[in-house]
């Protein structure tokens, strides 16, 4: 057998070693982000009505805000109120102003609004927490979900992406399948740019 051959056979057996369990690497997420495409793109139904959020009030030391905004103490406060009402997820906003603190804590399916009279110490919470479904769908769009939960993506997006090569170059090497299959492949692919170029406003 001469060398091109043998590295053709080689490269081939690489390939399909790689599809075979890149592919079941990534099978569970790609079910699961297949899954909550589904559910995200009809988010009204699946999700259902968000629940009534929660307001309590409470109030806060004073010297956590002296009148100085530079001397206001962010960190005690966010961890104080973390701590009293068990709020998930993470400060995406903490506005100050002379007369009043914004405290923005957003998680997957979830947000607490805190507001902090700083005159009097005293603060109103907001929460509201979307459910179950609605937690699943910002884990599938990444949002408010971290940094960890971004490499998540990010690495299934690279499996499904590799998958998916490696399956096109091993119906390269089937012959009497691989003509109808590319055809089959083109033909989606003009569908899908036909549907956004008629249909999609």
């Amino acid at each position: 057998m001469s060398d091109a051959p043998k590295r053709r056979k080689s490269l081939a057996w690489w390939v399909r070693w790689a599809h075979v369990y890149v592919s079941m690497i990534g099978f569970l997420a790609l079910l699961g982000f297949a899954v909550t495409g589904l559910t995200l793109n009809h988010a009204s139904y699946f999700e259902g009505p968000p629940g009534d959020p929660v307001e309590v009030e409470g109030t806060l030391d004073r010297a956590w805000l002296p009148e100085a905004d530079d001397g206001v103490d962010k960190l005690a406060i966010a961890e104080s109120l973390r701590a009293e009402h068990g709020l998930r997820g993470a400060v995406t906003e903490f506005l100050v102003d002379p007369e009043e603190l914004l405290i923005v804590f957003k998680g997957p399916g979830y947000s607490a609004d805190v507001f902090v009279d700083r005159e009097a110490a005293s603060y109103t919470l907001i929460e509201q927490a979307r459910g179950w479904m609605a937690i699943l769908d910002d884990l599938h769009k990444g949002r408010d979900s971290g940094e960890a939960w971004s490499w998540v993506v990010d690495v299934s997006a690279v499996l499904m992406t590799l998958t998916s090569l490696t399956g096109i170059w091993l119906l390269l090497y089937l012959k009497k399948r691989r003509g109808p299959s590319l055809w089959a492949g083109l033909a989606g692919a003009v569908t899908l740019v036909v549907i956004y170029w008629l249909a999609v406003p």
